[in-house]
């Protein structure tokens, strides 16, 4: 069993220095560090240790600015370095040479150096590391390994450089804000870039010199003063499914004897996602607002079933999340729903937070919430209708497409139903097109959805699952009537509930039946039947008076 040592300026009977703990610790050992700032340089030379903050990353400092050294150098050995901040000034605030290191949800800064080295062999694996300065950014030298959903930003020159034969897999980054250029690869480097955000650089976005050959797929380069990419005489290589936007002309330049194989990415309106806010991208995951999310939902009255399956989705997207993370396969996944039930019953609503969850969770850009029904899709002459329902589409790219009484626009619904299924093959292919860039949730009566999804063979198949939402019990419509009532400033007064919950059992739930709209509209009447007792009072109401619903009301607006 690992042996762990405690680091603390203030802890009694804990390692005042991180130096110190090292002195003693045998290789295995799990070094923990308090919260605080550590004024020192840590050297490794040969080592087996893990350097780890005791509290959330970030608490810990481990200042080497005032030294004539790097935060962190380790040289040969295996070391792990978990949630710590490292600072230099004219040195590299972590130095790998040789050996294998593996630094994860850590935040790397120097002066007049890099901020981070890996060199002479070394394998680095970097997790959610963040470079906010540096005269460069990360610097891998004849070494290989992993950078995965790190960023690097406000570095003087070069964001991330590879040299001398390095062949780094860099995945899932964001590079930006860099003065010269975001990636420069030379003297050999074989790096693969997947899926990576390259913007506002000082020069060229990605440039390839002196033999160089990367791999660069289904990544985002824009917004740079000078090319996208450049490809220098002698260089080759693979360019896949790269967008190059808003750069100095040509986008991808290929100087007189460079030899790439350039596949241009297809403007098809499908763009994965990169950079570190991508949906791999632990960093991008608001864990708080989740959380309130999901409270919103569990306040909800009823509904236990549907509350059960919304949380049974976001468990599904975190372990998805962990799955490519750990490399392992993951399937397909659609955030499209198909909401089933009478109206009343909170689809509106839970629909809305279903979009702020994928928000939350990184899987939706912004989470806007556009509601529509059949006279927002269909047109009035063949060809219209595809027109306005692109339209709407396009329109909540990146939110929630809510379609409401989905079912009229199948062709059982009346005499224009030709125009309404020129609406859903339209819709089939740009849900298609668009899977990864908006939710669409469609809803309506129980029985009448099932003929709506038989109005196109690849309609069914778009959507992961079906909620189906319940009429509201008596008692439940009760809470409703009084959380209305609250928020409005309104008591319900003595004997006012068991009132409510004979009436509500009592009324017919046919089709018409509108579950919470009956409560909200029974509220209404009885606040009309409140204003007439109170006028006819001969004087001024007490403020008990205006705030307090009673019996008498409940019998007036149910006569």
């Amino acid at each position: 069993m690992a042996r762990t040592l405690i680091v603390s300026a203030e802890r009694p009977g804990a390692y005042p220095t991180i130096r110190d703990a090292l002195e003693i610790a045998p290789d295995g050992s799990v070094i923990s560090i308090e919260p605080g700032v550590y004024p020192e340089t840590v050297r490794l030379v040969g080592r087996r240790l893990s350097l780890v903050a005791a509290k959330e990353a970030g608490s810990v400092t481990i200042d080497a600015s005032e030294a004539r050294g790097s935060a962190v150098a380790c040289e040969g050995g295996e070391t792990t370095l978990q949630g710590l901040v490292l600072r230099a000034a004219d040195y590299p605030a972590l130095s790998v040479v040789g050996g294998r290191a593996t630094v994860e949800k850590c935040e790397l800064a120097a002066r007049y150096a890099a901020a981070g080295t890996a060199t002479d062999g070394a394998t680095l694996t970097a997790t959610d590391v963040k470079v906010t300065a540096g005269q460069y950014g990360l610097v891998v030298e004849d070494a290989g390994g992993l950078l995965d959903k790190c960023e690097i930003r406000d570095v003087t020159d070069d964001g991330i450089i590879v040299r001398l034969g390095a062949n780094p897999t860099i995945r899932n980054c964001t590079v930006v804000d860099c003065g010269y250029r975001g990636l420069y690869i030379y003297q050999a480097g074989q790096p693969t870039i997947e899926r990576c955000d390259v913007s506002n650089t000082g020069d060229v976005g990605i440039s390839v010199a002196h033999q160089s050959s990367p791999t660069i797929t289904e990544s985002w380069v824009h917004d740079t003063r000078g090319v996208g990419i450049l490809f220098g005489r002698g260089c080759g290589g693979l360019v896949e499914g790269t967008r190059i936007e808003d750069t100095a002309a040509p986008g991808i330049e290929v100087e007189d004897g460079a030899t790439p194989t350039i596949r241009e990415a297809q403007d098809d309106g499908h763009k994965p996602k990169v950079g570190v806010s991508a949906i791999e991208g632990s960093t991008q995951r608001d864990t708080e607002k989740v959380d309130k999310l999901l409270a919103e939902l569990d306040s909800m009255i009823g509904l236990a079933g549907v509350k059960a399956e919304v949380r049974a989705l976001i468990d599904e997207i975190q372990v998805n999340e962990w799955r490519r993370s750990a490399g392992l396969a993951v399937g397909a996944a659609s955030n499209h729903l198909i909401f089933t039930g009478a109206p009343g019953t909170g689809k509106t609503t839970v629909a809305r937070i279903y979009g702020q969850l994928l928000k939350a969770l990184g899987v939706l850009p912004n989470g806007l919430f556009r509601e529509v029904s059949r006279r927002d899709l269909v047109g009035q002459y063949i060809g219209h209708t595809a027109e306005k329902t692109t339209k709407v589409f396009e329109e909540a790219l990146g939110g929630v497409l809510f379609i409401d009484e989905a079912y009229t626009l199948s062709r059982s619904a009346g005499a224009t139903s030709d125009f309404g299924q020129e609406a859903i093959d339209t819709l089939v292919k740009l849900m298609e097109d668009h899977r990864d860039q908006v939710a669409v949730i469609v809803a309506g009566y129980t029985t009448e959805m099932l003929d709506f999804l038989d109005a196109n063979s690849g309609l069914a198949s778009r959507f992961a699952k079906t909620l189906e939402f319940e009429n509201y019990a008596p008692d439940e419509l009760v809470l409703i009537v009084r959380r209305i009532a609250r928020n409005d400033d309104y008591l319900l007064g003595t004997g006012l509930d068991d009132a409510l919950l004979e009436w509500f059992g009592q009324i017919e739930r046919d089709r018409n039946f509108g579950n919470a709209r009956e409560a909200r509209k029974l509220l209404e009447g009885m606040r009309k039947a409140q204003s007439g007792r109170l006028r006819s009072l001969g004087r001024m109401p007490s403020r008990d008076d205006l705030r307090t619903l009673v019996l008498d009301d409940l019998l007036v607006a149910t006569r």
